[in-house]
């Protein structure tokens, strides 16, 4: 019998040669690496940008930026979500997450520093673009269960003091929002000039919060190459355990099980099956 399988079309195979290309640049980037293992994380350091770009591109993102640009500018298939990266902003953002209202959802907005750690974004928008949890804790004991210290019942702090997390109200009239800064210790106190810092407004969904935050309070080291920029003169780096090669194999995973799980979520649901007729019974032919 013929190969009935349709063949890939002109937009798939050039998706599949764009994949493979990223990821072999990705590949050689970090192959000329040797990672080491950088702690906390709040102080690690941007880190690759891809860690975020990749991941979403995998969910089906696209480009609507220009090329050529530095900017990039990705946007969910349904055209609700969009995630802004400016590394030449003259503004304080270089991450800007977007979601547009829609008729039974509000709008929100999130925005992260450059030297947010790109990992921590990756958790965010891993969270964004799988289904919502139907339990997940909240930030704060996510925050304690990781050694932070609860300072009030709105805020908490890294156990360096240099990070702080905080439930905010502008004004009085204002729902709270989420406020994370890093920053230099001056003079002895914690309120010395800032690193870096990630907003939610009022509207994020809470379990992209608590991803963030689970993110960054997680203890695990994260991977940066010998020069590699850093946060702050207090990070901890040693030779990690991991290959370079292991890194490149770990990011290539974590894209395969994004794909599969995207398919999963936009695969046409079987329609269900129709009821069948009710028997009838027939009636004899009246006799004239």
């Amino acid at each position: 019998m013929p190969d009935r399988t349709p063949a890939p079309s002109l937009d798939d195979t050039q998706c599949a040669t764009d994949t493979l290309s990223q990821l072999a640049a990705f590949a050689d980037t970090h192959a000329r690496r040797m990672p080491f293992d950088t702690t906390p994380r709040h102080l690690a350091g941007p880190g690759d940008a891809r860690h975020v770009t990749h991941g979403l591109a995998a969910a089906g993102w696209t480009r609507t930026s220009d090329p050529l640009s530095p900017q990039i500018v990705l946007r969910s298939h349904d055209h609700r979500h969009s995630l802004q990266f400016d590394p030449q902003s003259t503004t304080s953002a270089w991450w800007r997450l977007r979601a547009e209202a829609t008729d039974t959802e509000p709008g929100w907005y999130a925005e992260f520093g450059e030297l947010v750690p790109a990992e921590l974004i990756g958790s965010l928008a891993d969270t964004l673009i799988a289904p919502p949890p139907r339990e997940q804790p909240t930030p704060w004991r996510v925050l304690s269960s990781a050694g932070w210290l609860l300072d009030a019942p709105d805020a908490a702090h890294a156990p360096d003091a240099l990070c702080h997390i905080e439930l905010r109200h502008v004004d009085h009239h204002d729902t709270p929002s989420w406020h994370i800064e890093t920053r230099r210790h001056d003079h002895g106190t914690p309120a010395g000039p800032r690193i870096w810092h990630a907003w939610f407004d009022s509207r994020t969904p809470s379990h992209l919060v608590t991803a963030f935050t689970a993110a960054l309070a997680d203890p695990a080291p994260l991977q940066r190459g010998m020069y590699d920029r850093i946060a702050h003169h207090s990070v901890v780096q040693r030779p990690s355990p991991l290959t370079s090669q292991q890194v490149v194999e770990a990011h290539t995973a974590r894209l395969d099980a994004i794909r599969r799980m995207t398919r999963t979520i936009h695969r046409p649901r079987p329609r269900a099956a129709a009821a069948p007729a009710k028997a009838t019974t027939a009636q004899p032919t009246a006799r004239r």
